[in-house]
């Protein structure tokens, strides 16, 4: 069994792959909607009130298109910003309303977030739309290498979905996943869906 400094090395192996087939995937647009169509048309998208999902940076799945189909849906539209060591949760009613912030990543201005009536407790969300840098068929993320995610979806409701969205290029047969990283239910590229199934000694939280 590897040890906690080899495996932490193979994920930065594995980022830095991943990250880079990313940048010189070509038609990442086309690619997104894609995954895009996909995901809208599948059951836990329809049968969520609440749905948690990221604003794409760089070369991730483009989510901030779609955000106003989320939000035309009749659905709550939640995006997170970073709040110390913490996603904070925030119910989004415009894309109008984000900036960038940490990162240079679009976050909802710090003036709106004060508001009471727009922060969202982690237990009200029913689907969570998850980035990350590689994935495995299992459902084992290797995200971004701060831990957001990790520390956000050990506090999801039982039944709450998470599904990840990702290029085909950053699909692997396996990545190292250490006792605190958390699997994902299922992971929509442009060419399938990937449903999870960990290893029988792993928990999903």
């Amino acid at each position: 069994m590897r040890d906690g400094a080899e495996s932490e090395a193979l994920k930065r192996e594995f980022r830095r792959r991943a990250l880079l087939a990313c940048a010189e995937l070509p038609d990442k647009d086309r690619h997104s909607e894609a995954i895009w169509a996909r995901l809208l048309a599948m059951e836990p998208f329809q049968v969520a009130a609440t749905v948690m999902c990221y604003v794409h940076t760089r070369d991730e799945v483009r989510t901030q298109p779609f955000l106003p189909t989320i939000l035309n849906s009749g659905k709550t539209l939640v995006v997170p910003y970073c709040n110390g060591d913490e996603l904070g949760l925030f119910r989004l009613e415009s894309v109008e309303e984000l900036s960038p912030g940490t990162w240079g990543i679009l976050e909802p201005a710090e003036s709106l977030r004060a508001l009471s009536q727009r922060r969202v407790d982690v237990s009200q969300l029913d689907l969570i739309v998850v980035p990350g840098a590689a994935f495995d068929r299992q459902g084992g993320r290797v995200g971004h290498g701060k831990g957001y995610y990790d520390r956000l979806l050990r506090r999801t409701r039982p039944d709450a979905r998470r599904i990840a969205v990702a290029y085909q290029c950053q699909i692997y047969p396996s990545v190292p996943m250490l006792p605190h990283d958390v699997y994902v239910d299922g992971i929509i590229t442009e060419a399938q869906y990937l449903v999870s199934r960990p290893p029988q000694n792993s928990s999903k939280r």
